[in-house]
Order: C-alpha cells, then structure tokens, then sequence
C-alpha cells in the first residue's frame, strides 16, 4: 500500500535510518522526510534546509529516492542529502568544481560528499560557500 503524508504513522526507515518519503516536489515533502530524519540526524537535516534556504533565494526543493533535492528553476539540482549508519551524507553534484573541494570522493567524476557525523561542529560559513558556489553552476537534471 502507498502511503501519503496525510497518513498517521510515521514513515518507515530504511538502512542507515534513511525515512521511506514518497516522490514529491515542493516544501512538504521535504519537511516530512526532516520530521521522520531519527535522532540527532535531524537536527542536521533541520539546519542543513535552513542554511540552503537563506543562501539561495527560490531554491526548488523535492524528494527523491528518500532523499531531499535541492535546484533552481531551469538549472537542476545542486545538492541532496540523506541519512546513512552513521552520518548525514550531503552530495555535491559539481562538487569537484567548489573551492575548497568537499572532503570526500565519489566514485562519480564530478560529485563529492560531506559527512556529517553525530558531533561534528558544523561549519556554516563554510557549508554556505559552498551551496552558494553549487547553486551557480549547472546542476544535475537526471533527477
């Protein structure tokens, strides 16, 4: 059975903890995949769609794939995240084009990853050079 975000219990979590959020565009479905995010990770999740939206005016938000997209009109997607065992992976899908390059490789060319464990001091400045420099440049569109 297909669950909407009318109904009452709480979306289930597939490995590492990731919420199963149903395809979505727009702000709800993504506040719903924040509100399911378990324990400290959704504190991260809150802080990470917080420092997106007041870095990038319009910004365009969706789920897919259990995990929040964010894009402008036009330019496609810039930046996801979700859940894994022990962290927040946040994806850059230019990210080899940032200055300083994130800290972790992909195994595709042009993406790379942040991880942000349990009690990492998140760097806000930081992250928000980095989603102002992703949101510049052309983003992914296979999503």
């Amino acid at each position: 059975m297909k669950r909407t975000t009318a109904d009452a219990t709480p979306p289930e979590l597939l490995s590492g903890g990731n919420p199963q959020i149903p395809k979505g565009d727009g702000d709800a479905p993504v506040q719903a995949y924040l509100a399911a995010m378990p324990g400290w990770k959704r504190g991260v999740g809150v802080r990470l769609d917080a420092l997106v939206v007041r870095t990038v005016p319009g910004v365009r938000k969706a789920v897919r794939w259990n995990t929040p997209f964010y894009g402008l009109d036009g330019q496609g997607w810039f930046l996801a995240f979700h859940c894994v065992t022990k962290y927040v992976k946040v994806t850059f899908f230019r990210g080899t084009s940032l200055t300083p390059v994130p800290p972790v490789e992909s195994k595709v060319k042009d993406v790379r990853y942040l991880h942000v464990h349990e009690h990492d001091e998140i760097d806000e400045d930081g992250l928000a050079s980095w989603i102002r420099q992703a949101a510049a440049l052309p983003g992914d569109t296979c999503f």
